[in-house]
């Protein structure tokens, strides 16, 4: 088992020869001497109780090439071996020296070859050193091959260089160091306990890349270490791990694999190996862009497909059981949970987290948006789905179905929000959602509210007859009204304040409707002060009474308020001025309301009305409402 050597191991490929040499232990006690020829060790050595010869007595001793080679010192090795080689292979001009020089060729060229075989056991355990000399020599064997390197390239401008030149050792270096990687990845270390339940597959893919990363990590903290900066061993290493790891996965891809099967590679290939190339402390050493893809795209496009595919099939599945469990719910009679006094159901949050959830992971795994949001591509199929469930309960009508509506407007909610604010889905996908949504809550509303203006009807048909006028009539309908708020409550705050702010606008419409219908006729500016008074104190009373159940529509007093105004107004220019402010505010106000709101004042003449209404669309045509502005007119109903 292979172990990090400390710092000081790490740390000697920016050291001195001396330093570096220092690290190799026993062997540089033996032959090393500084430069300033003092012996490695401090202070004199005694033998046999004698004081050791000094400094300037002790002979400097040189290891022969066989220590070097014993003792890993492979860059003195090959130091001496290129001084013999330059000797031997100068000029020759005894004739009786011939025979030594041939044999002295001879041992060169032998003890290049065990020099070459020492250095390529060295670079071989590049990957597993276990130990501070082991480190040292490959610091060493290094340095030989660069020294070899510079050998060659002198060798080639001499007239009769030697057989064995150029040799060409960095070639040999790089060759190495690929069946090494070939190696490791060929018969990776055995199967941790997380690969338990994995096919075979899967099982491989993990265990190459696991040994990837780890022998990558290594490069970065030890190896890196042992090399000069010009050399950029961590991207040579990169290249041969991400070459190798490629052509293993292109093999695998090209069987028909199950969707676990491809899942996992896939989420190899575009999730977990660039995210072990993205750790900082690989990224800082290697140029990941420069590595390309592990897999060309007519492999990819294929597994993207199928891991897609089954992505969008799972969803659909999932959520399915979600809505099935909410009607499960439903046909057994029982009422939502209720936290806070709110209905509550789970069947959005759920949802919500399922799309999520799984949207976000193939976005990781395929690292492309668009394609990702394809799996939600049939999503406006459950939500159609849902909301045929909602209009059943709405049909069905039984004791628990209000229960049920308020706790699906809160859904509707928070998918509303949820489709608006996140970017996980198509275009279209987003608008049919959003536009069933829409329909949902109409529907809902509806259901809520139609039983309530069923028992308010017969007080709104007091409104705008003579008996309006009477204080009591109209408190009555407030009286009513109040009740009826408290039965709506139930669902959460939000939802509760948009249902009843639909309900003020109803009411609202309702009261405008039945005042233009003209029951009442007022004759002279008594009549019209007394009925300007009223709508004022209703628009007054039904505000209040909204605000304090929690209502937002501040907007919708201010309609009666105007229309209070035109009322009590005798002079027509006033009047036309505030036709023209009711107009500007709410563009849907036709001429048809504007007659029937005149026609109650009984004193104002058909051509005064026709001042008025003439005023009124001059003004519209010249202004260019804002789309964004509220509606009302539209929806009160004139004769």
């Amino acid at each position: 088992m292979r172990t990090q050597s400390d710092s000081s191991t790490t740390g000697t490929s920016n050291s001195s020869p001396e330093q570096t040499l220092r690290a190799g232990g026993k062997w540089f006690k033996k032959f090393w001497r500084s430069p300033t020829g003092q012996p490695s060790d401090n202070g004199p050595s005694t033998t046999d109780g004698h004081q050791s010869p000094t400094e300037e007595e002790r002979p400097v001793v040189t290891p022969t090439f066989e220590e070097c080679l014993e003792g890993q010192y492979l860059f003195e090795a090959t130091q001496q071996l290129i001084k013999r080689e330059k000797h031997l292979f100068g000029e020759i001009t005894e004739a009786d020296a011939l025979k030594a020089h041939e044999e002295a060729v001879k041992k060169l060229a032998a003890d290049y070859e065990a020099l070459e075989k020492r250095l390529e056991q060295t670079v071989q355990q590049s990957l597993s050193l276990s130990c501070e000399e082991e480190v040292f020599a490959l610091i060493s064997a290094v340095k030989a091959i660069k020294l070899e390197e510079e050998q060659d390239l002198g060798r080639q401008r001499c007239q009769t260089p030697p057989a064995w030149r150029p040799k060409k050792w960095k070639e040999h270096h790089d060759k190495v160091l690929h069946e090494l990687v070939y190696s490791r990845l060929e018969n990776p270390s055995s199967p941790t306990g997380d690969q338990v339940n994995q096919s075979s597959i899967q099982a491989d893919i993990q265990s190459m890349g696991k040994q990837l990363k780890e022998d990558m990590e290594w490069v970065v903290d030890v190896v890196k270490n042992c090399y000069p900066p010009e050399m950029d061993i961590c991207n040579f290493y990169a290249r041969q791990y991400h070459q190798t790891f490629s052509a293993r996965l292109k093999k695998i891809a090209d069987f028909v694999l199950d969707d676990k099967d491809c899942s996992f590679l896939l989420r190899w290939v575009k999730e977990f190996y660039p995210g072990i190339l993205e750790k900082p402390e690989l990224a800082s050493n290697i140029n990941t862009e420069a590595l390309g893809n592990l897999l060309p795209d007519e492999l990819l496009k294929p597994l993207e497909e199928q891991y897609l595919s089954k992505q969008q099939s799972d969803l659909m599945i999932y959520i399915g059981r979600v809505l099935d469990e909410a009607k499960k719910e439903w046909d057994q009679g029982k009422e939502p949970t209720r936290y806070d006094g709110c209905y509550s159901s789970p069947v959005a949050y759920d949802v919500i987290q399922l799309i999520n959830g799984m949207v976000t992971s193939a976005h990781i795994t395929v690292r492309d948006r668009h394609k990702a949001q394809e799996i939600t591509s049939n999503l406006t199929d459950f939500m159609q789905r849902y909301k045929e469930f909602h209009e059943d309960i709405i049909k069905q009508n039984k004791p628990h179905s209000k229960a049920f509506i308020k706790a699906n407007l809160s859904c509707v909610e928070k998918f509303r929000d949820f489709f608006e604010k996140h970017d996980l889905f198509p275009e279209n996908v987003r608008e049919n959602c959003l536009q069933v949504l829409t329909e949902m809550k109409q529907s809902a509303h509806t259901y809520l509210l139609t039983p309530v203006h069923k028992i308010l009807k017969p007080h709104y048909k007091k409104v705008g007859t003579s008996d309006w006028l009477k204080k009591n009539t109209f408190e009555k309908l407030l009286n009513s009204t109040e009740d009826q708020l408290q039965e709506l409550q139930g669902s959460t705050q939000s939802c509760h304040q948009e249902l009843i702010g639909r309900l003020q606008q109803e009411m609202t419409v309702e009261y405008v409707q039945r005042l233009l219908k003209g029951e009442v006729k007022l004759k002279d500016k008594d009549h019209q002060l007394k009925a300007y008074e009223t709508v004022q104190e209703n628009a007054e009373r039904l505000h209040e009474l909204f605000a304090r159940m929690g209502s937002k529509q501040d907007w919708l007093k201010e309609i009666l308020t105007k229309i209070a105004e035109v009322l009590k107004l005798q002079d027509i220019p006033a009047i036309q001025m505030q036709i023209v402010s009711l107009g500007s505010a709410y563009p849907d106000l036709s001429e048809k309301h504007v007659s029937a709101l005149l026609k109650l004042k009984t004193n104002i003449s058909k051509a005064d009305r026709k001042i008025v209404k003439t005023t009124l669309s001059d003004t519209l045509k010249e202004s260019r409402a804002d789309p964004g502005t509220r509606k009302f007119f539209s929806k009160v109903e004139v004769r």
